[in-house]
């Protein structure tokens, strides 16, 4: 049977758990490839977004170098062309607000992009200049996405966030982890909050959030996206010559980036991924595997343990 990304995504944890059995791709015939990228719902809104974004992390930190933002500005270009929306940055990734910003005019794309940021400061107080200074680099009228970025002072963040959202000045609040850190103070905010959206890390080697928060996010109508989908390159630095399996022809991938997505995109809780990469050659690789078959469980443990032996 092959299951639209709402079904994926709709419904309760147990029904997002036998979603994930269904097989996919292994042995029960690839679909035909989706004439544009894989989409997942925000199951709070009910907005579909494509399930493969950007990230900014380090790749548009480029300061003010003209050639180096045209060069992000062209990243962007391709990523639109190919699909994409979802593009996440934080007050944290030094230019690249500024740069993300500048490509967006450059491009004309400002209603075309769902815009995911962050507030990060150690300050209560100053959460609310800081937004607005983020907003004018971007030049959007609203965020749709905004995120209090690794918890910091998440108390007093999320107040000013869910404030805003009320007043119809955001469209989605959200809160982030990266590397692992402050698992168990993550899952409690998760539990207690009125929350859109988490981010996290996960990929097949750092499965830890497969135990208790994705499941933890489906139960609570929280969408998922995920971070460091390559451990910031190292991942696939390491996978550079080393041959891709057979089960490659069945998920019809072409490089070991584009099996790292199908495998996080094949666990129903997660709604976007977001690589980060300076190469227009790469963004359109990432988008591409949001088309066609993604793997059953069964196949995803096969992944899993190659990836882990070829590393």
């Amino acid at each position: 049977m092959c299951l639209t990304r709402r079904q994926l995504l709709a419904g309760t944890a147990a029904g997002l758990a036998a979603l994930a059995l269904s097989p996919v791709a292994a042995g029960a015939g690839a679909p035909a490839a989706s004439d544009g990228p894989l989409n997942r719902v925000i199951p709070s809104s009910s907005l579909a977004v494509p399930a493969v974004g950007l990230g900014t992390w380090i790749t548009f930190n480029v300061g003010r170098d003209p050639e180096a933002i045209a060069g992000c500005t062209e990243v962007m270009r391709a990523f639109f062309e190919a699909g994409g929306r979802v593009i996440d940055s934080s007050p944290m990734y030094g230019s690249s607000q500024m740069v993300v910003g500048r490509g967006l005019a450059a491009l004309d794309a400002r209603d075309r992009v769902f815009s995911a940021e962050k507030v990060w400061t150690s300050s209560g107080g100053d959460g609310p200049e800081q937004i607005e200074e983020t907003r004018a680099f971007w030049g959007v009228k609203r965020f749709d996405l905004m995120q209090v970025h690794n918890l910091l002072a998440w108390q007093d963040h999320l107040e000013t966030l869910l404030a805003m959202k009320a007043e119809g000045r955001l469209g989605h609040v959200g809160i982030t982890t990266s590397e692992g850190r402050r698992h168990g103070d993550f899952e409690r905010v998760m539990a207690t909050q009125p929350l859109d959206s988490v981010q996290v890390t996960y990929n097949p080697l750092d499965r830890e959030v497969e135990a208790r928060i994705l499941p933890l996010a489906a139960d609570r109508g929280q969408a998922v996206i995920v971070n460091r989908p390559f451990r910031q390159g190292a991942l696939t630095r390491r996978l550079e010559g080393v041959p891709l399996p057979g089960w490659s022809r069945e998920l019809g991938v072409s490089s070991w980036a584009q099996a790292l997505l199908k495998f996080i995109l094949a666990h129903p809780a997660v709604t976007c991924v977001i690589p980060a990469t300076t190469r227009v050659d790469h963004v359109r690789e990432n988008l591409a595997a949001a088309s066609g078959p993604l793997p059953d469980r069964t196949l995803r443990e096969r992944i899993a343990a190659d990836v882990e032996a070829a590393v």
